[in-house]
């Protein structure tokens, strides 16, 4: 017992979530006690299903937005990923959107600074809007509409990073920022909205591709595994603004469906529909502050992380075929 109690300790609000389980797995392969901290209205328990009976996790069902409670007398880190992350997500949660942005990270703040734990951020590369700058690096302030249907997302998340910053510079708590680009991997719901998982999903049931716009829109795709890996090894680190953590590997929407159908072969069209407002034309990281701080950059080439993707997408549309 005694061995166990020197086990670093990890709360991952979002724990249930895509990005938040596969934290999760990386934290207790590091040797920490996790608590996970999930309302689960994005989240799904099928994700953090293979830990049931695990003695180094626990799971609470709160929302994050109230107060949390917790009795352990110590932690170490306090990871906030929990928010819809999904346009389709926020576009129906608005309002829970903005209240985890500010709420959220105003109580996981207030944990962290009563634990004396160190704080690391989800944020995203949205806080970037529609940039004027390509690639994007974190010294850009953004083109973001803050009235537009996308600005519940983007503004709650800008809104974090100063909450974020202000308790670092006037509490002095160790926080870090992460700015998270496009990631895909196995757990992504099939209906997210966002554009791997609907790709694969069409694809999958032979229907056509949805491209959006003209599909000149540009994106940069992250495989899990890499993006975790970065988000460790920053929080493991002494740097306090905010770092991106992707991949540059840059394609154009229409090269993507295009890899897409290629890789599985399928007998898809591409059909084309109007450009959503405030959507991004192009998101591609700067990755040279990751590189130097962290000495992080991704390793898994698209066509390997793709290829794993697909095949989860495949069973767990053949696991619901089935029920």
């Amino acid at each position: 017992m005694p061995a166990r109690a020197k086990k670093p300790v990890s709360v991952v609000t979002g724990g249930a979530g895509f990005l938040g389980s596969h934290l999760t797995d990386r934290l207790l392969a590091e040797g920490h006690r996790v608590i996970a901290i999930d309302n689960l209205i994005t989240g799904n328990p099928a994700n953090i299903g293979h830990l049931a009976g695990n003695a180094d996790f626990r799971f609470i069902k709160h929302n994050v937005s109230n107060f949390i409670f917790l009795p352990e007398e110590k932690l170490d880190y306090v990871f906030h990923f929990a928010s819809p992350a999904s346009p389709i997500d926020y576009l129906e949660l608005p309002i829970p959107t903005l209240k985890v942005g500010a709420l959220g990270t105003h109580n996981t703040l207030g944990l962290a600074k009563d634990k004396k734990a160190a704080f690391i951020l989800a944020s995203t590369s949205e806080c970037y809007g529609d940039p004027l700058v390509h690639p994007q690096k974190e010294d850009y302030w953004g083109n973001v509409n803050p009235i537009g249907p996308r600005g519940v997302y983007d503004e709650a998340k800008r809104f974090a990073e100063a909450m974020t910053m202000a308790y670092h510079r006037y509490h002095k708590i160790d926080t870090k920022i992460v700015r998270i680009f496009n990631t895909y991997g196995p757990r992504m719901r099939l209906r997210d909205g966002r554009v791997v998982p609907a790709f694969i999903g069409q694809a999958l049931a032979g229907k056509p591709l949805t491209v959006f716009g003209d599909g000149s829109q540009t994106r940069s795709f992250c495989y899990v595994s890499d993006l975790i890996d970065g988000i460790f090894k920053l929080s493991q680190s002494k740097f306090h603004e905010p770092v991106n953590i992707g991949n540059p590997r840059e394609m154009t929407i229409k090269q993507f469906a295009e890899e897409i159908i290629r890789i599985m072969g399928a007998k898809s069209s591409i059909e084309y529909k109007p450009l959503p407002e405030d959507d991004p034309k192009v998101r591609q990281p700067d990755i040279s502050r990751a590189k130097k701080i962290l000495g992080w950059q991704p390793k898994v080439e698209f066509e390997e992380g793709i290829k794993k993707t697909i095949e989860y997408f495949r069973n767990a549309s053949k696991s619901a075929g089935s029920n």
